[in-house]
């Protein structure tokens, strides 16, 4: 397996730090790395400097040992301390490839490095329904053999059921507690994730958030096409102010995937 990334993105920053990322998965995993992928915003065409975060895969051959994990745990200190840029917007998830095949709610620990920095296991939720379909889809191959060899298909409603669990496993507790809803950039994740939500739940298919957003301004129509487009227009370091009104979108789209079932 090539030590170097194959499928670049068009950003040389972004290049490099996933060759660094792939150059020291391979010196920990060895014969336990199976692939490394590319999804999210960076493999659907939609990211956007000072937003997108560098969404990343490993596919295992096995299950890590304690080990291994804490020697992955010291490599991503390392990448992240190493001042290349994207270097701290690396977030991703190392998966067995047998896990990795259909999503198994039983088998849903895995190790992961979250947008944070920090690394350890993390509970996958119905979310990884949709994230598996996406990398199936459209994920980058920087190492292995192409995804939809290892991730069987996701039908539409298995989409549709995937985003009523995450509106409820996820969504539904902010309503009490907002506290990430707190900042402008959570706020602005929130607007375009219930675009998103509502775009699947009618359609059966996953947009991008800026498809979706476009969508659900046509779709939704006055009441919440000022809010989506500011949320579109967000960067890093402006403010939003949008408490209020991503609650209430939160709650409209809850309501409308009561409604679905």
């Amino acid at each position: 397996m090539s030590a170097r990334v194959t499928y670049p993105t068009p950003y040389p920053d972004i290049n490099a730090v996933l060759d660094v990322l792939l150059s020291a998965a391979r010196a920990v995993l060895g014969p336990q790395l199976v692939g490394l992928y590319l999804h999210g915003s960076l493999a659907s065409g939609d990211s956007e400097p000072g937003r997108s975060d560098v969404d990343f895969l490993v596919v295992t051959a096995a299950e890590l040992p304690r080990e291994t994990i804490v020697a992955l745990q010291a490599m991503h200190a390392r990448i992240s301390a190493s001042g290349l840029p994207w270097a701290t917007r690396l977030e991703g998830s190392y998966i067995p490839q047998q896990a990795l095949r259909r999503y198994d709610p039983a088998r849903a620990w895995h190790p992961a490095l979250r947008v944070d920095g920090s690394f350890g296991l993390d509970h996958h939720t119905s979310d990884w329904i949709i994230q598996r379909h996406l990398i199936r889809e459209q994920g980058l191959t920087l190492a292995g053999p192409k995804p939809r060899t290892l991730i069987d298909p996701i039908l539409p409603d298995d989409l549709r059921r995937a985003t009523v669990g995450i509106l409820r496993e996820w969504w539904e507790p902010q309503l009490q507690d907002h506290s990430r809803l707190l900042s402008s950039e959570y706020q602005s994740y929130a607007v375009l994730t219930m675009c998103r939500a509502l775009y699947t739940l009618e359609r059966g298919a996953v947009a991008t958030k800026s498809v979706a957003a476009r969508w659900a301004q046509e779709r939704l129509g006055e009441r919440w096409a000022a809010l989506i487009a500011r949320a579109l227009a967000w960067r890093h370091g402006t403010s939003l102010q949008a408490l209020d009104e991503s609650l209430d979108l939160i709650r409209y789209t809850l309501e409308r995937a009561q409604q679905s079932e």
